[in-house]
């Protein structure tokens, strides 16, 4: 049987450089889509996260509010000096807190979550699943 020479004109050599061809359009295609899926979800971070630094001196105003409440509060608390005790125990936590909030933006946040996850992870996880569980509870219709 003689040697055919692949010519434009083959028939079989058509396909497979169509097939190819075809292989990468969809290679492009899927490239492209999922640049412009990272690219879109970059600005969202960036917007989400400009959001909340924007709130975080509002949000620690509030918990410095709450504290000193809870300081002017705590002696007046019925349950005598231990629970004046907890009391003021409480609003420390939330002044710190507060502070927390002013001192650090979202990024030095995440990463301080992140290595607390990292050396805590079984306390890490029990805390999500509380807070899932009660996030649940608080979006759940009343059905």
């Amino acid at each position: 049987m003689p040697k055919r020479s692949a010519s434009l004109e083959d028939p079989d050599m058509m396909g497979d450089q169509s097939e190819e061809s075809t292989v990468e359009r969809v290679k492009s295609a899927v490239s492209d889509t999922a640049e412009n899926a990272k690219s879109k979800v970059e600005v969202l971070g960036r917007t989400v996260q400009g959001k909340i630094d924007e709130n975080r001196e509002p949000a620690a105003q509030k918990l410095q509010d709450v504290a000193s409440t809870l300081h002017q509060k705590a002696d007046s608390l019925p349950g005598g000096e231990k629970v004046a005790s907890l009391a003021h125990g409480a609003a420390d936590k939330v002044q710190a807190t507060a502070e927390y909030i002013r001192e650090h933006d979202v990024q030095d946040m995440a990463a301080g979550v992140e290595n607390f996850v990292r050396r805590h992870p079984g306390q890490s996880l029990v805390a999500a699943v509380a807070i899932g569980f009660l996030l649940g509870r608080a979006f759940k219709s009343d059905d």
